[in-house]
């Protein structure tokens, strides 16, 4: 079965940084895109980064302006985003999930949560 769980979220100030990560198995890791997906509280989920399978093409939220990084260790069966500058907004249970296009995937871990405090 495809499992996938997510670890390292947490509490931080306005402007701290956390890294994300996520647990791949019961598939064929490096030949799966990742995406990160993430939903606010009250919002339904929006998509935040995705990378191919080997790494070399990753793509984000136009409005991540930078502050983010999606990284993958095909090695380890893992998927890590680096989230920088954290800003209140950002509070949210972030989800990694199998594919390019993440927010249409049929897997998805239960998730990290993210509270930023201004």
């Amino acid at each position: 079965d495809v499992q996938l769980v997510e670890s390292g979220g947490g509490s931080v100030q306005f402007g701290g940084s956390l890294t994300l990560s996520c647990a791949a198995s019961g598939f064929t890791f490096s030949a799966s895109d990742m995406s990160w997906i993430r939903r606010r509280p009250g919002e339904g989920y929006e998509w935040v980064a995705r990378i191919n399978t080997d790494g070399t093409a990753t793509d984000y939220k136009d409005w991540l302006k930078g502050r983010f990084t999606i990284s993958r260790d095909n090695a380890k069966n893992m998927v890590y985003l680096q989230l920088n500058s954290l800003e209140t907004q950002d509070t949210a249970m972030y989800h990694c999930a199998q594919g390019w296009f993440g927010l249409q995937s049929d897997y998805r871990g239960q998730g990290t949560q993210v509270t930023v405090s201004s």
